[in-house]
This record gives structure tokens, sequence and C-alpha cells, in this order.
């Protein structure tokens, strides 16, 4: 089989995209336009190291314009409070009594957990929320409102 320029790099896009979706590293998608920029330069007749040029010059200004733009946004919540991430973060519990170590056993969707506070001051019995999960052990702080 004989393929030409153009066509080796279609199918390294194919292959780009394929394995951004698979990973989700968006910078692959970036690296993937750069490699769609060389097969366009193929079809318009471009040499080889012109393709090549091409494609490293599109498909890098893709992965440093995404990584500025990815440096200038804040970071988002750790994993662990994340309530888009953890379904847990935010909901509400009972607390019957905290050890001098700050730690309580809470019951929360129907199973025991262990907890610590993580708020500011002593802990006292009653309300509070879930600010973040760290394995097993449920983080809390007091609820407001």
């Amino acid at each position: 089989m004989n393929w030409d320029h153009s066509t080796a790099w279609w199918v390294a896009t194919g292959v780009l995209v394929a394995l951004e979706l698979a990973t989700g590293t968006f910078y692959l998608l970036m690296v993937a336009i750069g490699t769609v920029a060389g097969a366009l330069a193929a079809h318009a007749g471009l040499p080889f190291t012109g393709q090549l040029v091409t494609a490293a010059v599109i498909g890098g200004a893709g992965v440093a314009l995404w990584h500025r733009r990815r440096q200038g946004q804040p970071a988002g919540p750790r994993a662990a409070e994340n309530p888009d991430l953890n379904i847990d973060v935010g909901s509400r519990v009972q607390v019957p009594a905290w050890g001098a170590d700050r730690q309580a056993r809470v019951t929360h969707r129907g199973a025991a957990w262990s907890a610590r506070y993580a708020g500011s001051g002593v802990p006292s019995p009653g309300e509070h929320v879930i600010v973040a999960v760290e394995g097993s052990q449920l983080v809390l702080d007091r609820a407001t409102g």
C-alpha cells in the first residue's frame, strides 16, 4: 500500500484524537491540530520538511497557548473537597460528641464514619457540614445557616 504524506498526517491525527479521548489530556488535541496543519500543508504541495515545520509550529503554538491559558486560571478545589467529584461534600451530619483529639463517630448515609473537626475553635456537638472526604474519614466544619 502506498500512502502519500497527507494520508500519514491524517492517520496520525486520528490516533492523537483517540488517545486524547482515552486520556482526557487536552494537550494531545493541540498536537493533533498540528498534525492537521501538516496534512493541509501536504495537500498544498509543501515538501515534507515544510510539512514538519508547519505541524511543529502550529502544534507547539497550540500547546503553549493552552498551557498559558491554564496557568492564568485559578486552581480548582482538591478532589477531596470538590462537590462535583464527591457527593458527600456539602452534606450535613449530626455529631453527638467530640473526643479530645477533635475526632468523632458520625452516621452518614446509613453507615458509621470517622470524622475530624477542621474548623476553628473548640468543636461542639450538633449539626456539621462535610467539607472534605479523606479516605474513609469525613472532615467537618460547623454548619452555618
